[in-house]
């Protein structure tokens, strides 16, 4: 698994790394299939956010890849 760690340079607060899409195994309704995957990670400064936030955005961008349509 491709993992990206960002570091962030000031004024920025945060940044969003993506892996490259490999396909995975994966559960759909009770089956195991093939599916294209992509690691997303998130570095933010603390000072400014905290994780749940950072966690709900991942869950946002999440939800949005999952439907490109709604971007």
């Amino acid at each position: 698994m491709e993992t990206v760690f960002g570091i962030i340079y000031p004024p920025p607060v945060g940044i969003v790394g993506f892996g490259k899409i490999v396909e995975r195994p994966w559960a759909v309704d009770g089956q195991v299939v093939s599916r294209p995957v992509v690691t997303a990670t998130l570095s933010g400064d603390h000072r400014v956010t905290d994780g749940h936030r950072g966690a709900l955005f991942l869950a946002a961008v999440d939800r949005l890849l999952q439907e490109p349509a709604r971007l």
